[in-house]
């Protein structure tokens, strides 16, 4: 594993940015691991991107907090969103998803450059297969800018990756959405289902390119969603030109990353709520007081049970571990997987670009049932229980209290409840449910945070960029907005 922290070229230096040296042979690195294949960068970037999406790690993660899935036991801070001490979770989100997931990423489609063609096959087909491999790790690359954006508006994009400039400017979060909605048209283009890819280190999609074409449309339909608001024109024909292609409808699609069932590899829920050996999080009443209101039958999946009742606490307290239910029996499991991508949040997706009137095949109805389908079917619960669930008045969608924005968030609220920063991203785009934090810090206003704060490394390291980003983005606030958070 040493050689593939050495690997990480990219983005570590903004935060080390007064190491310059002006020695002549200052970058012959003789320790740099040329030698390093690809397929272990990769495999790398993925299980970096899939613990960071997925830890319940109050250091690393907090969107549980944010949609008030879950509350603490102790440390109540990080559930009052107090990132100023010595967390610093914004800034470990950033090294994170910069150096881990786009540095390694970098690194291996250079090194895909590098590979020579085996005498076993036609050059025609070495090309095919190299330029597969590139479209993917891209591909991965823009979904890793897209949570920065989505995570802190302006960020360093096009000096990035480049060693060169140790103090990349920021580059306009509302300018970086056409330009990765450009490199996936590209990556799109450059699949060619027709030959294969990587045949070890994808641990999400196997090299199925087929499956990495899905992904990929599937994220420009994610992009496309979220301008609607403020590029409607962008926004209607990327979604509609992304679900003529192919998208995730169904779980057998879905990307997942598996984690192992041994040490140190198991999945991070695990590692924080049962290997660490602390009784640190319980669930939050306003989920399950809502589960509990509709009779949801993933309540018993999402929670455990205190007496045959499910009972949340209060976001930002002490909460009493014993009284309260805990983390559901599946997602504690030591081989539980990451989703980066499901059917359920594609359906939502395609229920509100019906609703906003873009053509995508079907109603808004149709799809809010499919989402809602899809996420109990990951979940396991029985088709006669979904067939009554769907029927209710309160969840049918003909029925349910509100417009299209109020039905579909507080569905796809319920949905992801174990994908929190997607969720986030519903409820910032739809202002559904009517989610406050009474407990938070006053940085917060008693509010959901609606962005991070960019790490405190950029105000001491890169501080004229992080200067002119923090004015352009209308201050850097956890109240302030990202581009596409109009409402």
């Amino acid at each position: 594993m040493k050689k593939i922290i050495f690997a990480i070229t990219a983005l570590s230096f903004l935060f080390m940015a007064g190491c310059v040296n002006d020695s002549d042979d200052f970058n012959d690195n003789r320790d740099r691991p040329y030698d390093v294949p690809p397929e272990t960068l990769l495999a790398y970037a993925q299980k970096s991107l899939a613990d960071q999406m997925t830890t319940p790690s109050v250091n690393l993660n907090v969107f549980r907090f944010f949609q008030k899935y879950w509350a603490t036991t102790d440390y109540p801070g990080d559930a009052r969103f107090n990132f100023t001490g010595t967390r610093r979770v914004p800034d470990n989100h950033w090294l994170n998803l910069y150096t881990n997931v786009l540095g390694n990423l970098e690194t291996a489609k250079q090194n895909v450059g590098l590979e020579t063609k085996p005498s076993t096959i036609t050059e025609e087909q070495f090309n095919k297969q190299q330029a597969n491999k590139i479209a993917i790790i891209d591909i991965l690359q823009v979904y890793t800018y897209q949570i920065l954006v989505d995570s802190f508006g302006d960020i360093p994009y096009s000096e990035a990756l480049d060693p060169t400039n140790v103090l990349p400017a920021y580059d306009n979060d509302s300018e970086i959405y056409p330009m990765l909605i450009d490199r996936l048209n590209d990556d799109i283009a450059m699949l060619d289902v027709n030959y294969g890819s990587f045949t070890s280190g994808d641990n999400l999609l196997n090299g199925d390119v087929g499956k990495w074409n899905i992904f990929a449309n599937s994220l420009k339909l994610k992009l496309g969603i979220n301008l609607a608001d403020t590029n409607s024109s962008l926004a209607k024909s990327t979604v509609e030109s992304a679900y003529a292609a192919g998208v995730i409808l169904s779980n057998s699609n879905n990307a997942i990353f598996k984690y192992p069932s041994a040490a140190p590899n198991y999945n991070q829920i695990y590692a924080n709520v049962i290997a660490s050996g602390r009784n640190d999080y319980v669930g939050e009443e306003t989920l399950i007081d809502h589960l509990n209101m509709l009779e949801d039958p993933r309540i018993s999946s999402y929670f455990t049970a205190v007496d045959g009742e499910y009972i949340g606490g209060v976001l930002g307290t002490l909460n009493t571990w014993t009284e309260l239910s805990h983390v559901g029996d599946m997602l504690i499991a030591p081989d539980f997987h990451s989703f980066l991508f499901d059917a359920s949040e594609v359906n939502f997706y395609l229920a509100e670009a019906a609703a906003r009137g873009y053509s995508v095949g079907g109603s808004e109805e149709n799809y809010y049932n499919a989402a809602i389908t899809a996420s109990m079917e990951q979940w396991g619960v029985p088709t006669v229980n979904i067939s009554t669930y769907l029927t209710q008045p309160n969840v049918a969608y003909s029925t349910a209290t509100g417009d299209w924005k109020e039905k579909i968030g507080t569905q796809a609220w319920i949905a992801m409840y174990n994908r929190g920063f997607e969720s986030w991203n519903f409820f910032r785009r739809l202002d559904y449910p009517l989610l406050t934090a009474p407990n938070a810090v006053p940085a917060a206003q008693g509010k959901i945070p609606t962005r991070l704060t960019y790490p405190i490394p950029e105000q001491t390291v890169n501080g004229t960029n992080w200067t002119a980003a923090s004015t352009a983005i209308g201050g850097d606030n956890l109240t302030t907005k990202v581009f596409w958070d109009v409402n």
